[in-house]
C-alpha cells in the first residue's frame, strides 16, 4: 500500500512504527532498508514503543480480577483469539500518536468480514478503493522484488498472515510449517510455553508441546515433505524494489497523510530478555 500510495502522487507524511520486539526477522530487515527510502522522500519516520516489554507483559504483569484489585495472575499469557491484549496496547498507542487524524488501513478488498472493525469515520481504505484482493497485492509485491524472506524462504509460502512469530491466532498450517521449516522461531515458542501454563490454543487445550507431538506422528512413514519455495538470490539485494515490506497501516492526518507499518523482531535472544526484564524489576 505504501508503494502505490506514492506511485499515485498522494505520499504520506510520516511513517510511524510501532516496536513491540516480536516480528519475524524479515520485518526488523524491512525497518533499515525503508528509513533511508522514507528519508529520501522527505517523509518523517517515527517508532513507537510499548509502555513495558512485550514478555513482560506476557508472562510477569500482575493482573488483578475484572472490577477488583485482586491479583489473579502473572501475565496475559498467549496473545490472540478474544484476548488480543498487544493489539489494544497498539492501538491505543498509534491512535494517540495520530490523535484525530484520518486512517488509511490497509485492508484488502476481499476481506469483508473485517470491515465492520474498522467502520470508523476517520477510516480510509485505499486498496477497497483499488479493488485489490490479498492475492493481488501479494502479486503487487511479488512483481516489484518484495518477498519477505528469511534464509531465502517467503515467509508467505508457510504463512497466511506475516504477523508476530508467538501469535496465538496461527493456525494448523502456519504452525506446522513452523515447526518444520523455521526451527528456532519454534523453538523460541517452545520456551514461552515453558513459562506460561496456558496453552498456546486455548479452545482445544493444546500446548506447543502437544502440537510438536501431533506433527512429528504426521511424520512417521512420511519421507518427502512439500518444500516452500526456495529464493534464487534476486530478493537480497539491498535495493528499494527487494525490500521485504511488512503489513502496512497508513493514517492521515488532517494536514497531511501519516503512514504505519509493520513492527520488527528484536534479534536478542528470549534469555537476554529475561536477564533485562529482571534487571529491570
Amino acid at each position: 500500500m505504501l508503494l502505490l500510495l506514492i506511485e499515485k502522487k498522494c505520499p504520506p507524511d510520516e511513517v510511524v512504527f510501532f516496536n513491540n520486539g516480536v516480528e519475524y526477522q524479515a520485518i526488523y530487515h524491512v525497518r533499515d532498508m525503508l528509513v533511508p527510502y522514507i528519508e529520501s522522500q522527505g517523509i518523517c519516520y517515527t517508532e513507537l514503543h510499548p509502555e513495558k516489554p512485550f514478555l513482560w507483559n506476557m508472562l510477569e504483569r500482575p493482573v488483578c480480577k475484572r472490577g477488583t484489585n485482586t491479583i489473579h495472575k502473572y501475565g496475559y499469557s498467549w496473545c490472540g483469539g478474544t484476548c488480543r491484549w498487544e493489539t489494544s496496547m497498539k492501538l491505543t498507542a498509534l491512535k494517540k500518536h495520530t490523535s484525530k487524524g484520518r486512517d488509511y488501513v490497509g485492508l484488502a478488498a476481499n476481506e469483508t468480514q473485517r470491515f465492520a472493525k474498522e467502520n470508523r469515520p476517520n477510516r480510509l481504505l485505499p486498496l477497497v478503493e483499488w479493488g485489490m484482493t490479498e492475492k493481488d497485492t501479494l502479486a503487487y509485491c511479488y512483481s516489484m522484488g518484495i518477498h519477505w524472506e528469511e534464509d531465502g524462504i517467503r515467509l508467505y509460502d508457510l504463512l497466511d498472515r506475516v504477523s508476530c512469530w508467538c501469535c496465538g491466532n496461527k493456525n494448523l498450517k502456519e504452525l506446522r510449517n513452523m515447526f518444520l521449516y523455521m526451527p528456532d522461531y519454534w523453538e523460541k515458542l517452545k520456551q514461552l510455553q515453558q513459562k506460561t501454563p496456558f496453552p498456546f490454543r486455548r479452545n482445544e487445550k493444546l500446548t506447543i508441546f502437544d502440537l510438536e507431538e501431533r506433527f512429528r506422528k504426521e511424520q512417521k512413514g512420511k519421507a518427502i515433505f512439500p518444500q516452500p519455495f526456495i529464493s534464487s538470490g534476486k530478493g537480497n539485494s539491498v535495493s528499494l524494489l527487494s525490500c521485504k515490506v511488512g503489513a502496512l497501516r497508513v493514517c492521515e492526518k488532517i494536514s497531511a497523510p501519516s503512514l504505519r507499518f509493520g513492527q520488527y523482531f528484536s534479534d536478542k535472544t528470549l534469555h537476554d530478555r529475561d536477564t533485562e526484564l529482571r534487571k529491570a524489576r
